[in-house]
């Protein structure tokens, strides 16, 4: 795999984690670039795994854009997009500029402290407003160039709105296949979605894509108040076990 330059066995072990983090994305309707960014960090450092996520995400929006938007509350979703387009430049130069163990801590402190805060359903009454919308996305924009996982800020955002799951469930995806288009320019600008990262988010976009069919023919609506703190758990002891393994 001198191309994707990976060894076999790491290549094995991301197509794992991307059909992993598809099948939750599936039935959970988020959380695949978080999954990826807390398991495969270790294996890929994030100014790599970012281009990565977003190829995975780009599919995985494909799949479920059209029949997974129908609940979404469009104004929100949109809004949130357009103000993320313009946090994304600021994340994607703290990491292409600090170390590549700095940019893993960074990476994984913000996406433990947002799973920990929606896993306590934290209510940031300020973000139910019209600037809260407009904070949001830029800040979300700032993680996706961190991380790749602003819409886990997002999460928050439709958290302090108290909406129905299906509605947060159906923006979130709108969101992430909006704000996904205008991150690919900042992605080309900065040089970080090159010819190699293409080819190993396309190598991976199949596990990736299985999971998600596969999730969302699991997606059952009586078990859906269980699937969000599932994949947030699952979220947190990923993150914690490579933030310790980084660390020590």
């Amino acid at each position: 795999m001198a191309d994707l330059d990976l060894l076999p066995a790491d290549l094995a072990l991301l197509a794992a984690i991307a059909f992993a983090a598809g099948l939750v994305r599936g039935f959970s309707g988020f959380a695949l670039s978080a999954l990826v960014m807390a398991s495969a960090v270790l294996i890929v450092p994030p100014a790599q795994l970012i281009p990565i996520c977003w190829v995975l995400e780009m599919t995985a929006s494909l799949l479920m854009v059209r029949g997974g938007v129908a609940d979404a509350d469009r104004r929100i979703a949109f809004g949130l997009a357009f103000t993320s387009a313009l946090g994304v430049p600021l994340g994607l130069y703290l990491t292409t500029t600090l170390p590549v163990d700095a940019t893993r801590v960074l990476a994984l402190t913000v996406l433990v402290t947002l799973a920990v805060l929606q896993l306590a359903r934290i209510r940031l009454a300020v973000l139910a407003t019209d600037g809260g919308l407009y904070a949001t996305g830029l800040i979300a924009g700032i993680v996706t160039g961190i991380a790749s996982i602003g819409g886990m800020v997002v999460a928050l955002y439709v958290l302090a709105q108290d909406r129905p799951a299906r509605v947060m469930r159906g923006s979130l995806v709108l969101f992430l296949f909006v704000s996904s288009v205008f991150s690919l320019m900042w992605l080309l600008g900065y040089g970080v979605m090159t010819g190699q990262a293409f080819a190993r988010g396309a190598i991976l976009a199949g596990p990736c894509a299985a999971g998600v069919i596969l999730g969302k023919r699991m997606f059952n609506p009586t078990l859906e108040p269980y699937y969000k703190p599932f994949a947030l758990c699952l979220l947190i002891g990923l993150a914690s076990l490579s933030l310790l393994r980084t660390i020590v």
